[in-house]
């Protein structure tokens, strides 16, 4: 089973992402943080690649201000994950501790990315659980509905210990390109032959369906000399960001509206003129706003303005 994996992995494997060919730690872990939340395509073309052109190494991450870093992760939403990244770089500046314990002691490091950490930067007999793996093991053993300590478990029966994190990388694709949660491609996977829930695979990988909540919020827009006035956010989500002031609508200074996607929210946006400026505001210049720690929803926003309004 193990060698059918690895052979797979050599011939099919992702070996072109960034992180794959590289032994820097630090690298590993930022992509790690990135790919929590986000496609695998984005973090590698658009937001892997500028991070690290900022901040090249844990040290220079560390001596970042906070906002600096805020505006490099703009996008990529869950902000949570950049302030922890850069807490993380001050309590470590040099190095990652190389034990999974000391890992989950760092702030926004847990369970899955203290394993990936020491199976992927430092090649450690680790067994690492991401949604991809779990799948792959809950049909290889058919599984119901297991739980962390038996996915685990059964995890560890089939760990390759002299190429843990080859093998963790090839069940990850296998779980990403082969046994996807819907059609999967069983005849040609590798394990196949082995496989004990191969014959009804997606019984393994019923979910509760999402239940979205729609919203429309309110946002006052106001534009000078190229400028456009933004506030400080009072939310803790995205504190250290700006945002657009919210206003009580006047239907007679509508804009525009567009459609925004958050976590379980169904956004409808909505953008009049802004009649009072707020006394708190910033006035951010429009060409350089990619510079400042904006969310994906403000800078949709100005995206969306109509061009007679600029």
């Amino acid at each position: 089973m193990q060698t059918n994996l690895l052979e797979w992995y050599k011939t099919y494997g992702r070996h072109e992402l960034p992180w794959r060919n590289t032994e820097n730690i630090y690298h590993i872990y930022l992509s790690e943080i990135m790919l929590q939340q986000t496609q695998v395509n984005r973090v590698r073309d658009e937001y892997y690649p500028q991070f690290l052109a900022k901040f090249p190494t844990l040290k220079a991450l560390s001596l970042a201000k906070e906002e600096e870093v805020i505006a490099a992760w703009s996008g990529l939403g869950y902000y949570s994950r950049a302030r922890n990244l850069h807490k993380t770089a001050q309590l470590c500046p040099d190095a990652l501790p190389q034990s999974y314990e000391e890992l989950l002691k760092l702030p926004g490091i847990g369970s899955y990315t203290a394993s990936a950490i020491c199976a992927f930067g430092y090649h450690q007999n680790v067994v690492v659980l991401d949604t991809n793996i779990k799948r792959v093991i809950k049909r290889f053993y058919a599984l119901l509905n297991p739980n962390e300590k038996a996915l685990h478990l059964s995890g560890a029966k089939i760990l390759n210990e002299k190429e843990p994190r080859a093998h963790n990388l090839a069940l990850m694709d296998l779980g990403s390109l082969l046994c996807t949660p819907k059609n999967p491609q069983c005849t040609i996977c590798p394990l196949n032959a082995e496989c004990q829930g191969k014959e009804e695979p997606e019984l393994y990988t019923q979910t509760k369906k999402t239940q979205y909540e729609a919203m429309d919020l309110f946002y006052g827009i106001a534009v000078k000399e190229k400028k456009i006035a933004l506030v400080p956010s009072a939310g803790k989500m995205y504190k250290g960001m700006l945002e657009l002031p919210s206003i009580d609508p006047i239907e007679d200074d509508f804009l525009t509206s567009f459609k925004h996607s958050y976590t379980k929210y169904r956004l409808t946006v909505k953008l009049y003129h802004l009649q009072e400026i707020p006394h708190n505001v910033s006035w951010i210049q429009l060409d350089k706003s990619d510079q400042a720690p904006l969310s994906s929803l403000v800078k949709k926003a100005i995206e969306s303005l109509p061009s007679s309004y600029l």
